[in-house]
């Protein structure tokens, strides 16, 4: 199936019409988990969803332990549920709803609420209708993962995520046959659990003897495609790539014979200084997390 393309004019209309649950995401400058203004008012009033509301994984017990903003974990439990929050990504509504109760923080008819709104959404998927295997995924076998439409579909999906973020002098797309020594370099030339977006992916720790290496090969290389990036596993202060992948681009567009090609593979908007303007990085390409045709899709 195909999903319909977004129509700008009506995309509240879509939101409300495909989204089933919502995620509030885990900021350090906010408590999102616990805003009533946002959960309640925005989202179930003024914007009409009948879902139910998710936290960011760990999100309430950082209201508590990290950002101080509940006095205890009952306080916590009880903040985010009287906000609207209907699910916990993490442990503790399972640990500390029961005592939150006990100490008349938290009335039975939050807890209910929260219950139904999970609930009425797997009715409305239709997950109590009898038999699994007689709905409409219950007879999904072998032969029906991972076909060669599936395939083709997830290589269209990874070509079409591609930006290309700067060409100097037509330096992509690059012939196959004009490769001699091809370097491709850490920290993500070669992960493909990050391809998909995964939660952990390789330390992003390149050590020094790395970069000098690195550098070596580059001197000697044809072509040099730099791979770097970041997987989703911690949070940053700022959209930069880390130091030491900036100095090993930097070093190693210093040493190719000719301009680099750099490929950014993250969820977001990771920069590295001034790339666009060096001329000794010839290509940009951001290819997010293409998945499981990630790496067909950046050579073809």
């Amino acid at each position: 199936m195909v999903a319909k393309p977004w129509r700008r004019r009506e995309g509240r209309e879509e939101i409300k019409e495909m989204a089933k649950s919502r995620t509030i995401s885990f900021r350090q400058t906010g408590c999102n988990c616990a805003d009533y203004d946002l959960l309640s008012n925005s989202a179930r009033r003024q914007w009409g969803f009948q879902g139910y509301i998710v936290s960011d994984c760990d999100a309430v017990s950082i209201i508590h332990d990290v950002q101080k903003y509940a006095k205890s974990q009952e306080d916590a439990v009880a903040d985010v549920l009287k906000a609207g929050m209907d699910v916990n990504c993490g442990s503790y509504l399972k640990n500390y709803t029961k005592s939150a109760v006990e100490q008349k923080k938290l009335s039975i008819s939050d807890i209910h609420r929260a219950l139904h709104n999970l609930f009425s959404v797997r009715m409305r998927l239709g997950l109590f209708n009898g038999n699994p295997r007689n709905l409409l995924f219950g007879n999904i076998g072998a032969n029906q993962v991972c076909t060669k439409e599936h395939q083709d579909l997830a290589l269209e999906a990874a070509r079409s995520g591609i930006v290309l973020l700067k060409n100097s002098n037509k330096l992509l797309p690059q012939k196959k046959d004009e490769y001699a020594l091809p370097l491709h370099h850490r920290p993500h030339a070669n992960v493909p659990q990050t391809l998909l977006g995964n939660y952990e992916g390789p330390p992003l720790n390149c050590s020094t003897a790395d970069v000098e290496k690195a550098v070596e090969v580059a001197k000697k290389a044809d072509y040099v495609v730099l791979v770097m990036g970041l997987d989703e596993y911690q949070d940053r202060d700022d959209l930069l790539l880390p130091a030491m992948q900036q100095s090993l681009i930097q070093r190693v567009a210093r040493a190719a014979k000719r301009p680099v090609v750099l490929v950014l593979l993250c969820g977001d908007r990771s920069m590295f200084r001034s790339p666009k303007g060096n001329p000794k990085i010839g290509g940009i390409l951001w290819v997010g997390y293409p998945g499981e045709s990630g790496g067909w899709d950046c050579s073809c």
